[in-house]
This record gives C-alpha cells, sequence and structure tokens, in this order.
C-alpha cells in the first residue's frame, strides 16, 4: 500500500510539476504559466523546464509579445527554442529588426540564428581563398600570387535561401584574378593594390548571399613566374618542332627521289650496255655484207685508242689501253726476205 502511495505521489509531481509552476509565478506572475500548460507538456512530450527558461528570459528582455504556444510549436517542429530566444534577446538589444517569425524559419532551415545574429553584431573576417594564394596573370604576362581577407557581416534576410561563405569566397577570387588580369603591367597592380579592392567590391558580390561584404583588403601580394615569356619559349619551341618535322619529311622525299633517279640511271645503263652489245654484231655482219673494210676498222681502233689515252691523261680513267693495228706496211715487211 505504501509502495502504491509513493508511486501516485511520484507520478503526481513528474506530471505536475510544482516547482516549475511556482518559479513560473514567481518570475512572471501568477496566470502566465499555468499548471495545465505544464501538464499539457508533459502530455505532449514537451520539456516544461525548456520553455519555462525560455518564457521567462523573454519576459525578462522585454520580449512580451513571444508566447508560450509559439515556444511549443517551435519545439515540436524540430527546432533549436534556446538559439531563437538568445537569437531574438541579442537582436532586440542591438537594434536589428528579427521577428520571431523570422528566427524560427531561419533556424528551421539549418541554419544558427544566433551565431548569424552575433555576426551582424561583431563582423567576422574571411580568407579568400582559405589556403594558399590566388594566381593571376596581368597584360604584360608578369604572374601575381595574391591574397585577400574579407570583413562580413550577416544579412539576416538572405538567410533563408542566401549563399554561403563559400560564394563569397569564389566570387571575391574571381574579382581579383579579372582585376589583375585587366591591368595593363604588374607594377602598377604592386604600387596601388587598394584599387583592386575597390573594382571588386563595386561588382556587388554579395548579391543573393547570406553576408553582407563590408571591406576587401589585400593581405598579400607577391611576383610570380613570366608567364608571358614562358608562353612565347613554349611556342617557340612548337615551331621548331613543327619546322623540324617538315624537314624530315622534305629530306624524307628527297632521298626517295634520289632512290628513283638511281634506279632509272641503272636502268639507262642496262639500255646503254645492251645497245653497247649489240656493236660486234652490226660490224660482223658488215664485214660479211662488204659495207666494212679492214682500213675502216682499223681507223677505228686508232680513233678509240687516242680518245682512251685522252681520258687517261685527264684524270676521267685509270687506265690506258692503246690499240694499234699492224700497218699493211708492216705485212710486206714480214714477207720480204731478209737480207741475210
Amino acid at each position: 500500500m505504501l509502495a502504491l502511495l509513493l508511486t501516485f505521489v511520484i507520478l503526481l509531481f513528474y506530471f505536475v510539476p510544482i516547482g516549475m509552476w511556482i518559479q513560473g509565478v514567481v518570475s512572471l506572475g501568477i496566470g502566465r504559466i499555468t499548471i495545465i500548460d505544464l501538464i499539457r507538456m508533459r502530455l505532449r512530450k514537451i520539456s516544461p523546464r525548456l520553455i519555462v527558461d525560455a518564457v521567462i528570459n523573454t519576459h525578462k528582455a522585454g520580449l512580451i509579445n513571444v508566447k508560450t504556444d509559439m515556444l511549443e510549436t517551435h519545439y515540436l517542429a524540430g527546432g533549436n527554442v534556446t538559439n531563437v530566444v538568445l537569437a531574438l534577446i541579442a537582436s532586440d538589444k542591438a537594434k536589428i529588426p528579427l521577428t520571431f517569425e523570422t528566427a524560427t524559419a531561419i533556424d528551421l532551415a539549418g541554419r544558427d540564428i544566433k551565431t548569424a545574429v552575433e555576426t551582424s553584431v561583431y563582423p567576422k573576417v574571411i580568407d579568400a581563398p582559405r589556403d594558399g594564394f590566388l594566381s593571376a596573370v596581368a597584360k604584360d604576362g608578369i604572374e601575381l600570387k595574391a591574397r585577400a581577407r574579407v570583413t562580413v557581416r550577416t544579412n539576416i534576410p538572405g538567410l533563408v535561401g542566401g549563399a554561403t561563405d563559400d560564394t563569397i569566397i569564389a566570387r571575391v577570387g574571381e574579382g581579383i584574378v579579372s582585376a589583375i588580369g585587366s591591368s595593363a603591367n604588374y607594377g602598377g597592380v604592386l604600387e596601388n593594390p587598394d584599387n583592386i579592392s575597390r573594382a571588386v567590391l563595386e561588382k556587388g558580390l554579395d548579391a543573393g548571399t547570406a553576408f553582407e561584404i563590408l571591406s576587401i583588403d589585400i593581405a598579400d601580394l607577391d611576383v610570380g613566374k613570366n608567364v608571358g615569356a614562358q608562353l612565347q619559349t613554349d611556342q617557340a619551341e612548337a615551331d621548331l618542332r613543327v619546322s623540324q618535322a617538315r624537314a624530315e619529311t622534305r629530306r624524307a622525299m628527297a632521298v626517295a627521289e634520289e632512290q628513283e633517279m638511281r634506279a632509272k640511271t641503272q636502268e639507262m645503263q642496262a639500255k646503254v650496255v645492251e645497245s653497247e652489245s649489240q656493236v660486234p654484231l652490226a660490224m660482223a655482219q658488215a664485214f660479211r655484207e662488204g659495207k666494212l673494210g679492214v682500213f675502216d676498222y682499223v681507223n677505228m681502233k686508232n680513233i678509240q685508242a687516242d680518245t682512251d689515252m685522252r681520258e687517261s691523261i685527264s684524270g676521267e680513267s685509270d687506265s690506258c689501253l692503246l690499240y694499234t693495228s699492224p700497218s699493211p706496211r708492216d705485212g710486206l715487211l714480214s714477207r720480204m726476205p731478209s737480207s741475210a
């Protein structure tokens, strides 16, 4: 019996949080939070402690328009009641216009409304890029490496559907590269880096984002490689390789043509040899037909011998073959009897 009574008392105090009701009455007065409200929260699986603390905080901060049922609805929707209440209090103290409906919509959208309000009060600095440097080339071909620091604050109306800081970094990087690329020479950029900041800031890069860009400062600016000269060198090497390829093609064609001419020469030489081989046959035929006499043949041999000698003397031939035919007088002398 005692155990049943003890169980009943525990359940009673669980569903009827007398302590929280007394705290609410002391902080807010009678009627703002009733016992029925606390029991209903228990039955809806809402944390009475969370709602009571939130109502007390808003009441003490002067936000009388925030009702208990509004906080319960946001809790049941899966929102962060504590962050919303703290954001409302901070925005009210900082004179930043922020309604309960806007705060809950931003919170339910997945954004940290408390951090957003803090950033709106105390702007943050974003490095562009996060790591390394932005590389850009001026019109004179000199590479410049830049690094910027972007000061932004939260644009609370743009938190729902607005782009994040990654978009800010990308747009600022694009603007810096464009500004350096449009510069006539790298010296002017090094002398006045604030010109880049002004040119980028005037483009309205924060449109459609959850932030408002306050300033863009060039934190670091270094000179890189001579990209223009490197590109010209690469182009010259490419042209050289093309010229070499064309020359190789012409050389191959010349070699092929030379081989073809050699083949034709050999063919003509074969025809000459073939024609020369017909000469003795023609001479024999002339002898048989009586068209060529002995003296004609001897004269031809003498002319041939004389030609061979001249070629030997001029160095065109390595050997000289002189043909001399016996004179008819020598034949007569050989037939004459000797005086002995």
